[in-house]
């Protein structure tokens, strides 16, 4: 039986603004097998990457709790958050401006062993470096060079040697292939999937898109405005959709033969505004099958078949 390693429950992060308080991310809960992978997916602003900084204390949950390991780690303390930080990384979406243009590739990739004291020893962090290197796929020759004269894909494969340095069990990997061309997208990906299978790790994804986290994630959860809508193993996602948001989604995905394209599903209505939300179906003013219901309570999220949960009154196939 395969252990949970990350569990969070009723996971919220609110924004004080001018107008009112703004859901980021509203009562989400989840949990990740270890070794496996989640993706997140939803448009921009629905709150995918702030549920991953959330998670790791990057930014301060409004309430809630992330149980890793065990333990809950929005009661750690600051000594007590570091120590178990070695245990969680994350890979930044833009591989340029998360790296220190300042510093070399040396030093980038030894910053955290140094500043934890991991290794000690000159000789012996340099040989850690060269085997992190070796690990992501970067040639010893560029150990000097700085990030500017790097192109995209090799900055990220620094960003995730950076990662890889504590050797932590966990990462979050915020749409670590969107700033790169798709070629290069490719190698990234297969990268990160042979790392799961030599070390292990276990994987948050947050991606916009869906057929790049089909064939790489075991789960898949489908955020809007801040809620999970859906989530279902990668398979039944594609195959059995339940939410109209989800369905919508799905009918966006690009496919190249003629003969296999679906109907486009074009959703209309204006997108509410997540400041001051009402407590209605987030997702109302823009389906197709709204119904009184929806606008009077958000509804719950449900489990309408095996490990198969869905938000939603009114769910497709049921």
């Amino acid at each position: 039986m395969i252990d949970t390693l990350l569990e969070v429950r009723n996971l919220k992060k609110y924004f004080k603004t001018n107008r009112g308080m703004l859901h980021a991310v509203d009562d989400v809960s989840f949990e990740i097998k270890q070794g496996t992978t989640l993706g997140v997916v939803g448009e921009s602003g629905c709150g995918k990457s702030t549920i991953g900084r959330s998670i790791l204390r990057l930014i301060e949950p409004t309430s809630g709790e992330v149980i890793f390991d065990g333990k809950d780690i929005t009661k750690l303390s600051k000594n007590g958050l570091r120590k178990m930080r070695k245990n969680m990384q994350i890979i930044f979406q833009d591989p340029f401006s998360s790296l220190d243009p300042r510093k070399t590739v040396s030093q980038i990739i030894s910053e955290p062993i140094v500043l934890n004291k991991l290794i000690k020893g000159r000789r012996q962090i340099e040989e850690r470096v060269s085997e992190l290197m070796e690990t992501v796929g970067l040639a010893e020759r560029l150990i000097n060079s700085y990030p500017h004269e790097l192109d995209g894909g090799r900055r990220q494969r620094i960003g995730v040697a950076r990662a890889l340095a504590m050797e932590p069990k966990f990462i979050v990997c915020d749409e670590p292939v969107s700033a790169l061309d798709v070629s290069i997208q490719a190698q990234i990906l297969n990268l990160l999937a042979d790392l799961q299978d030599k070390l292990g790790l276990t994987y948050i994804f947050i991606t916009h898109d869906l057929s790049v986290v089909h064939h790489f994630a075991d789960e898949i959860a489908v955020m809007y405005l801040g809620k999970l809508v859906e989530k279902a193993s990668a398979e039944e996602l594609f195959a059995n959709p339940m939410h109209p948001y989800t369905k919508a989604l799905l009918s966006a995905i690009p496919v190249p033969e003629l003969s296999a394209r679906k109907e486009r599903i074009i959703l209309k209505g204006e997108v509410t505004s997540p400041v001051n939300l009402p407590d209605e179906c987030r997702f109302a003013k823009r389906c197709m099958y709204v119904k009184e219901k929806c606008y009077q309570k958000n509804p719950s999220l449900c489990e309408l078949a095996s490990n198969h949960f869905v938000s939603c009154y009114y769910p497709l196939g049921v």
